[in-house]
């Protein structure tokens, strides 16, 4: 059974008045950074090659001495907009999570149409390209990772499924109030990296400080929070992306009268990487 759409905040652009205070949310620490939603501006888009009626907001990259395994960008297409080669670094998967419009995926041979909700895996190597055939903006999340590949693991195959088509899972004693769903399959050991959506009821809360090896993307679909990054308390809302290294205590408290969903992304199911 599928459950009813949900909505998922996207970006718009434009500028903020010169009436405006300067002062905002936006942090970068050693351990993590928030992007507010407010900072989403106009100038701070970026372009990319072979790319058409498209601007992207970059949330994060590899960094020295930061976050380093993923990046991730928020993708919009004005209508007709998209490319037939968006991908230049053949080593590099890539995760799709479509918050606004629909966005015509080709690869394989198939068209596939995502919708807002729509979430597609593309492994390294995969010829695809995208366009939006609407009449209106698409907005879509791009994460993007280097396949770490491991001898004796094939690499896992492309596939599109739906935030509405995957049962959250609850996680164990919380009645239900805080779910994941999971678009891979975690025992599945072919996956280098998890994109899932975690969903907090009002009120619900993680109730102790996750400190774990994994980075993390956050970004926030649906409703308000606290989040707990590393010692101090981050007021977040819909549109705010919050990026955290490994190792950075990490817990939250729902609030508001609406579900708190993010978009998380993390890096799995391989050895840390040593020197030399």
């Amino acid at each position: 059974m599928t459950s009813p759409t949900p909505s998922y905040y996207a970006p718009t652009g434009g500028l903020p008045p010169q009436s405006q205070l300067v002062t905002d949310r936006a942090i970068f620490t050693e351990a993590y950074a928030v992007i507010p939603r407010g900072v989403m501006s106009d100038i701070v888009t970026s372009a990319l090659p072979f790319w058409q009626g498209a601007r992207f907001w970059v949330l994060a990259r590899p960094l020295s001495g930061f976050a380093e395994t993923f990046s991730q960008y928020i993708a919009e297409l004005a209508p007709g907009g998209g490319s037939s080669r968006p991908e230049t670094d053949s080593r590099a998967e890539g995760s799709l999570f479509v918050v606004e419009g629909e966005a015509h995926l080709d690869f394989g041979g198939e068209t596939h149409c995502l919708k807002p909700g729509g979430f597609a895996y593309l492994p390294a190597g995969l010829d695809w390209g995208i366009r939006n055939q609407g009449d209106s903006p698409c907005r879509f999340h791009w994460i993007r990772k280097r396949y770490v590949a491991v001898d004796g693991l094939e690499p896992p195959a492309a596939f599109v499924t739906s935030d509405q088509a995957i049962p959250p899972a609850p996680m164990p004693d919380t009645e239900g109030r805080w779910a994941t769903t999971r678009f891979m399959d975690p025992a599945d050991m072919r996956h280098d990296m998890h994109v899932t959506i975690v969903t907090l009821q009002p009120g619900a809360c993680i109730p102790f400080a996750e400190t774990h090896v994994m980075e993390h993307g956050l970004y926030v679909l649906q409703g308000k929070g606290v989040y707990h990054l590393n010692q101090r308390w981050v007021e977040v809302e819909a549109g705010d992306f919050m990026w955290l290294r490994a190792f950075c205590p990490q817990a939250c408290y729902a609030g508001g009268p609406e579900p708190f969903r993010y978009l998380l992304y993390k890096d799995v199911n391989r050895h840390a990487a040593l020197p030399g």
